[in-house]
């Protein structure tokens, strides 16, 4: 054991490290991990597998066995104590005998929210909150901005060259990056409940916006490609709609687009969905909040620089994903990532934090969170 840590803590590190187990499987449940510790030793581990299957600490209470009597057990977050999917967690750990509960953070999910310290407390079993609470208020960040807000956590994801350009003056883009950048943009597609795009991507890309990445084990689950149009204008030629029978589609669009357009888009398969509100800044918040609505936990913005620049704007990206691939386009009129207003002044942007870097053959991936 690492001196330079307790016991505690060194057990919910491991708790946290199974709990990223369920990322892209769980949504929009909470990614979750326990341990049971019986005479300094673990008796059972388990962790939050998938969506409407038994939660984390009743997979390690039946690894635990009778093990787990007079133990401690150590979770992510708060035990739940209310019927959903599953029974509460509270009940198992009660009859499994644990004296003690160490908990990392509490869960604002309002049929939780402290209730279920109250009832393991009331059971006459110790509780300790907040053991490597920073590391599970990161892991659990999307969660808790879904429970708290009623919006998704939203990634903004693009490439661009060394000049910070995502396509020539000619809206030409492939490729900037190379196999093995796209192969990571793959498995981020592979993981979140929804792809953003704008129409001007859509119609010059012509995506499929599906998660193909090199292994299969990489998809998690199958993403909505979701597509802002204000009038409804996608093509029905388009790849996007032409496979909206197998892949979901949803259109975002506006009170402006006609009834006849929007009538051919969903006899073509693809739901539309008119966003409330009379600016766009205002649709797009509203698109955001039914997308939460929906319960989808992550979404990856892809683009347009108008799109991407409209949510920087409205302080709506809470992750960066950003390919930098060593080559030069030039000209003033090649498309930057991000356009919108912007801010005006230095003093005033937005930055980065636990900023990671990393090397993708000639490539540089660059990911971080906002900071609020």
């Amino acid at each position: 054991m690492d001196d330079s840590i307790t016991l505690d803590q060194q057990t919910m590190n491991r708790a946290l490290e199974l709990a990223a187990g369920g990322q892209g499987c769980v949504e929009p449940n909470p990614m979750v991990g326990c341990v049971i510790l019986s005479d300094n030793q673990i008796v059972g581990e388990g962790w939050h597998v998938v969506f409407g299957k038994p939660h984390a600490e009743v997979i390690a209470l039946q690894a635990a066995g009778t093990r787990a009597r007079g133990g401690t057990l150590y979770v992510t977050l708060e035990p739940c104590c209310h019927h959903g999917k599953t029974p509460p967690c509270i009940d198992a750990i009660k009859r499994a005998g644990i004296r003690r509960v160490v908990i990392a953070q509490r869960d604002p999910f309002s049929a939780v929210n402290g209730d279920g310290i109250t009832a393991l407390k009331s059971a006459g079993i110790a509780c300790d909150v907040g053991i490597q609470a920073a590391a599970a208020g990161h892991l659990l960040a999307p969660y808790f901005k879904l429970v708290t807000t009623g919006r998704p956590w939203t990634l903004a994801k693009w490439a661009m060259t060394l000049d910070g350009r995502i396509a020539t003056r000619t809206g030409d883009s492939r490729w900037i990056s190379g196999p093995k950048s796209r192969n990571v943009a793959h498995q981020l597609r592979g993981r979140v409940d929804g792809i953003v795009v704008g129409r001007g991507t859509a119609e010059v890309d012509d995506p499929l916006l599906t998660a193909r990445p090199e292994k299969a084990e990489d998809v998690s689950r199958m993403a909505t490609r979701i597509v802002v149009d204000s009038g409804c204008q996608l093509s029905l030629e388009s790849q996007l709609v032409k496979t909206a029978g197998t892949v979901p589609l949803l259109i975002a669009t506006s009170d402006t687009a006609t009834e006849a357009r929007c009538r051919e888009l969903s006899e073509a398969g693809a739901e539309v969905f008119r966003c409330p509100g009379r600016s766009r800044p205002e649709r797009i918040d509203s698109l955001l909040k039914e997308l939460g609505r929906r319960r989808m936990t992550n979404i990856l913005v892809e683009g347009g620089s108008r799109l991407l620049g409209e949510l920087f704007d409205l302080r709506a990206i809470d992750e960066v994903h950003v390919f930098v691939a060593p080559k030069i386009v030039g000209g003033i009129d090649a498309v930057p990532p991000v356009a919108g207003l912007g801010v005006e002044k230095i003093a005033e942007t937005l930055s980065l934090i636990e900023f990671e870097t990393q090397r993708l053959d000639l490539d540089f991936y660059l990911r971080g969170r906002l900071a609020r």
